[in-house]
């Protein structure tokens, strides 16, 4: 008799202890990811990639948490492309137009002069074009979350002006290893050097090339004003940037986390599409103190010498994204 009510009394704790157990609140998984870009901590790139951290981890109540890496700690844009391709990385703040190393349709975006005005640039990238680049992305195993923005590029250097192509022609100008970049240049008869960018500063204090182009916001946080001369304002590619993530990775997040996410990069995109905007007012007065010799540009010219790289590059990107771009740009 004694040992069945010890039975029952060992039945009924174990009982109580389950139930117990199953009253415990289940603890939601958590993620901590790496972003990494490759500008310095004073660029919009930093800015906006911590903001949207930051908002994440608020929003989310910590459940996601992103390490933010810039000035090329994890390796150049290439690298990190890759690196966030294959699930290395979870996710970059990567300039678009390096992305045709993987996708060549990407460089599209680069065509000279295609862009009169940030605003037609940004209905693009926020609408038809912005999808169909984000398709082939995918394709890739990269989830585009956000377009920002690089912005225009410009041309610096240390040998003279550059005023027209003429003053262009024979001066070796770093550009990034796209092949379109790479043969606009030549139409404007420049030589030009694919580098990575981390590689880009010792460059031009050695002298190994004697210019470079770069959005002025670029310019300005990397300090290339202290190894160049004169900075001519040719603007002749706008720029976007690809707040990205690993397809793999964001397909594992819950739905909530997903949403959340989404929203809070479109928020750090227009952010910081509003520094690059309102940086390129005021950069152009602290380069000049800088010593920079800037010169403004009749751009004319450069466009016609540079325009037969859309018939050149018509096949490679095809009618849909080529009309897309003729559209958005009227």
């Amino acid at each position: 008799m004694r040992r069945r009510h010890v039975v029952s009394w060992l039945m009924t704790v174990c009982l109580g202890l389950t139930v117990a157990l199953i009253a415990l609140p289940v603890r939601a998984q958590t993620y901590e990811w790496k972003l990494g870009h490759a500008l310095p901590p004073s660029h919009p790139y930093n800015i906006g990639a911590t903001d949207f951290a930051r908002m994440v981890e608020a929003e989310t109540k910590g459940r996601v948490k992103i390490e933010v890496h810039p000035s090329g700690a994890l390796g150049s844009e290439k690298d990190m492309i890759e690196q966030t391709r294959f699930g290395a990385l979870e996710m970059g703040l990567l300039s678009t137009g390096p992305h045709a190393v993987i996708e060549p349709k990407l460089e599209a975006e680069q065509l000279p002069y295609a862009w009169p005005t940030r605003q037609h640039a940004y209905r693009a990238f926020d609408g038809e074009l912005g999808q169909e680049f984000k398709g082939l992305l995918i394709n890739k195993g990269i989830y585009v979350l956000a377009w920002m923005e690089n912005g225009y590029r410009h041309i610096t250097n240390n040998v003279r002006p550059i005023l027209t192509p003429a003053d262009a022609k024979g001066l070796k100008i770093r550009s990034a290893e796209v092949k379109m970049r790479l043969d606009t240049f030549k139409l404007m008869g420049i030589l030009p050097t694919p580098m990575a960018f981390t590689e880009l500063f010792m460059a031009l204090q050695q002298g190994t090339v004697d210019g470079q182009e770069n959005p002025l916001a670029v310019i300005h946080s990397s300090k290339l004003y202290e190894v160049q001369k004169y900075l001519s304002l040719t603007g002749h590619i706008w720029g976007s940037a690809a707040l990205e993530v690993n397809k793999k990775a964001w397909d594992k997040l819950p739905k909530d986390l997903q949403e959340i996410m989404q929203r809070c990069a479109l928020k750090a995109a227009e952010n910081e599409r509003l520094l690059i905007e309102k940086g390129d007012q005021e950069l152009l007065g602290e380069l000049a103190k800088k010593g920079l010799k800037i010169s403004k540009v009749d751009t004319k010219p450069f466009q016609q010498a540079v325009r037969p790289i859309y018939n050149q590059y018509r096949p490679v990107f095809g009618e849909k994204i080529m009309g897309l771009i003729d559209n958005y740009s009227k």
